[in-house]
């Protein structure tokens, strides 16, 4: 059973886009095909809660091989998206200065296929936040299911 979202997305505007890809780059170093996420619609400070996306093409690098004739993205570059997702609320949002390398993950589900032509919506979570070290949960949605969720963790290095 999947489950509940981390929150309701029928009360922001899906259409909005508050940080695009150029702002993105200012905080997340990953850039040509490693750059995962395309924009940030909304985000919440003192819940510690953002959404973003990834539109999904035909042209990303791993269509041709990651099934010829069926492209799926694969399980590890929706985490990455996770990851980076996690990284720009936590450098641009939250205010934490340096490197943020990706250190753990735990509890991931995937449910769903993602495929070119999908906008993966992620949605974000900060649930614990140290020092140096922070956690979050991070959802996948597709066609308004629920495609993954992981437990990432994140380290400023």
């Amino acid at each position: 059973m999947a489950p509940p979202l981390l929150f309701d997305l029928s009360k922001i505007d899906l259409e909005k886009t508050v940080f695009g890809r150029t702002a993105i780059s200012e905080v997340n170093p990953q850039s040509h095909e490693m750059a995962q996420l395309d924009g940030i619609i909304w985000y919440d400070r003192a819940k510690l809660l953002i959404l973003g996306y990834k539109d999904i093409t035909k042209s990303e690098f791993w269509v041709r091989g990651h099934i010829p004739g069926r492209p799926i993205m694969p399980a590890v570059i929706m985490v990455e998206a996770a990851a980076q997702l996690a990284s720009f609320f936590m450098k641009r949002v939250y205010g934490l200065t340096g490197f943020i390398g990706f250190s753990g993950i735990e509890q991931a589900k995937f449910r769903d296929t993602v495929v070119p032509g999908d906008r993966l919506y992620l949605l974000g979570h900060i649930s614990k936040v140290r020092s140096r070290q922070f956690s979050a949960d991070v959802q996948g949605m597709v066609n308004n299911k629920l495609a993954f969720d992981v437990a990432i963790t994140g380290m400023r290095v």
